[in-house]
């Protein structure tokens, strides 16, 4: 957080109100979330998502909250305005901001809810909002959406499909937080296989940590692989420097021992 005023007293209400905003998000239902949601799903790391499974202390707490609020935001301001464009319509042409079964089970680890931003009936595609930095932006409009968004959006298309709605197409729509509007729209056939496989990919990873126990043998989390590029700098594990994997991921730059122990999962 910086937080600076033109003087003692302006500089004095400028930290506690930043230390407000900061306060807020942490104990909001989002920043709560315990449970694996659609958007994690699809993550390359696989010792995020153990760490996320277990439910594991976090080490990254210092990360700026802001970007998430002014999404949160947005994500409010466009499902207002859908309901209005509903009502003004005089029926149910678009499903605003729904909770999804995408993977029902009784068993509660293996069960996979969440809340589709949009989805319109007229055209049978769900649409997701991604409000995003100018650079990042630029990067998804070269690059694509990559996995992890690509694979949240057919969950969300295997949602809706178990919501009894035929699905054509899933789309991200990335509008760029900048001072002119950018719209980046990525599209594709919606494919139910998609979304099976990056589940079937979950319970994987899930068997895995369970088979290592590594609340009781915690130099195991070296087992646990990261891909060879990750995105570390918002992980909630993140720890730079950590040389001991149950207090945190020193990230892509350094890689602790494993102290020669053998793989127990393949």
């Amino acid at each position: 957080m910086i937080a600076t005023g033109n003087d003692e007293y302006s500089t004095s209400l400028a930290q506690r109100i930043g230390q407000f905003i900061i306060d807020a998000d942490a104990n909001s239902g989002r920043s709560k979330q315990k449970a694996i949601g659609p958007s994690e799903v699809g993550e390359p790391c696989e010792r995020q998502l153990s760490y996320k499974m277990l439910d594991w202390p976090e080490t990254n707490t210092d990360r700026d909250p802001i970007a998430a609020i002014i999404g949160t935001g947005f994500h409010l301001w466009m499902g207002e305005k859908f309901e209005a464009r509903n009502a003004a319509l005089g029926g149910d042409r678009y499903k605003v901001e729904k909770r999804l079964t995408v993977r029902d089970s009784p068993i509660e680890a293996a069960r996979l809810t969440g809340s589709a931003d949009l989805y319109d009936r007229l055209i049978a595609a769900n649409l997701d909002w991604k409000l995003v930095g100018i650079s990042s932006h630029d990067k998804y409009r070269r690059q694509g959406p990559g996995e992890r968004y690509r694979i949240q959006a057919h969950l969300y298309g295997l949602g809706q499909e178990n919501a009894g709605e035929h699905v054509d197409r899933v789309v991200v729509v990335f509008i760029a937080r900048h001072h002119e509007l950018k719209v980046h729209v990525w599209s594709e056939p919606y494919n139910r296989q998609i979304a099976l496989d990056a589940l079937a990919r979950l319970d994987r990873i899930r068997d895995r940590v369970q088979a290592l126990e590594v609340d009781l043998h915690p130099e195991r989390w070296a087992q646990i692989p990261i891909p060879e590029k990750p995105n570390c700098k918002f992980c909630p594990w993140l720890k730079p420097g950590s040389t001991d994997l149950s207090l945190g991921c020193p990230g892509a730059n350094a890689q602790p021992v494993t102290h020669g122990f053998e793989s127990l999962v393949a």
